[in-house]
């Protein structure tokens, strides 16, 4: 079993930056790969980003390349997500997400089995 719980949600004005944190508790987490999903009203939940085990991987969705980056800090038991330069279209919750079966960065929403209760972002234009 893993607990995911994020932090660093809110509100923010177009152009500014947030930082969202989830920790981690349960199975070693340095053994598995972490992401960042997001789901915005009336819309699936996408990928955001992903990192692996060691945090020597990352992988990014193309609508925040360049101004996202995701990072973790094994000893914590914790994984960020930097956001800057937001734009109105990033408003969503944002769900921290583990993939315990591997240690491998993976985008696909269906290798994760255990998320977060999710944290608003909302930027204003």
């Amino acid at each position: 079993q893993v607990q995911l719980v994020e932090s660093g949600g809110g509100l923010v004005q177009a152009g500014g930056s947030l930082r969202l944190s989830c920790a981690a508790s349960g199975r070693t987490f340095s053994t598995y790969a972490m992401g960042w999903f997001r789901q915005a009203p009336r819309k699936q939940r996408e990928f955001v980003a992903t990192i692996n085990w060691s945090g020597g991987s990352t992988y990014y969705a193309d609508s925040v390349k360049g101004r996202f980056t995701i990072s973790r800090d094994n000893a914590k038991n914790m994984v960020y997500l930097q956001m800057n330069s937001l734009k109105p279209e990033d408003t969503a919750v944002y769900y921290c997400a583990a993939a315990t079966s591997t240690g491998w960065a993976t985008k696909a929403l269906s290798g994760y089995d255990y998320w977060g209760q999710g944290t608003q972002v909302t930027v204003s234009s």
